[in-house]
């Protein structure tokens, strides 16, 4: 009487393991790279949420403000209008008025922390994001990439 064993050789799972490692190793910078981006565009995202209430306030004062605050943001990392961050205990960015405020003008930077600081578009790095009263800056050149969606 023959018995027939069925299952897998050791040599074949090891090949499975080493093709699923492979897929694994090429995958995976392509995710992290969308994770950023993602996140990018929730600074983004804030920032001209900021830009539009930095205007309402000059609509209702003599210039624009320079605290959060008097935007109705709040704080930097608060939800609501501004920081729209799904973790604000830890946010990837803190969204700040970084020059004062005048009459005229003011500078809002979103600024990278943890591994978002590594966040790049097409070579260029996309940190700190900047907004005027005019719209977007970029800073460094070549941030034009780092703003489209």
């Amino acid at each position: 009487m023959k018995r027939h064993v069925s299952g897998f050789t050791l040599i074949e799972l090891m090949i499975v393991v080493a093709i699923v490692g492979i897929l694994a190793a090429i995958a995976y910078p392509s995710y992290v790279d969308s994770v950023r981006k993602s996140r990018r565009a929730d600074a983004i995202t804030a920032l001209y949420a900021l830009q539009l209430a930095q205007e309402k306030w000059r609509a209702n004062h003599t210039t624009y403000t320079s605290t959060l605050g008097g935007t109705g943001c709040g704080t930097a990392t608060a939800t609501g209008l501004c920081w729209t961050g799904a973790d604000v205990t830890r946010p990837y960015y803190t969204i700040a008025i970084t020059a004062g405020a005048t009459a005229t003008a003011f500078t809002a930077t979103a600024t990278a922390s943890g591994d978002q600081v590594n966040d790049k578009a097409n070579g260029v790095t996309c940190t700190p994001l900047t907004i005027t009263q005019n719209g977007p800056t970029y800073n460094p050149a070549g941030q034009t990439a780092c703003w489209s969606r």
